[in-house]
């Protein structure tokens, strides 16, 4: 799997609180962010499955 650069453009405050919240883990703020991104989609997945598995059993 290859990767590609995605570059934001952020307020100063946002990234400092980005900087605090890696820092407490001892992360990078791009390693911080990519695992944000990744756990959020994670969590969209799961929350689809669940729905849809709810779905096809008649559970609502």
């Amino acid at each position: 799997m290859g990767t590609d650069v995605l570059s934001l453009r952020i307020d100063h405050e946002l990234l400092e609180r980005l900087r605090e919240h890696a820092a407490k883990r001892g992360m990078s703020v791009q390693d911080y962010v990519v695992r944000t991104l990744m756990r959020d989609d994670f969590d969209q997945r799961f929350r689809t499955a669940v729905e849809e598995t709810e779905k096809f059993y008649g559970v609502t």
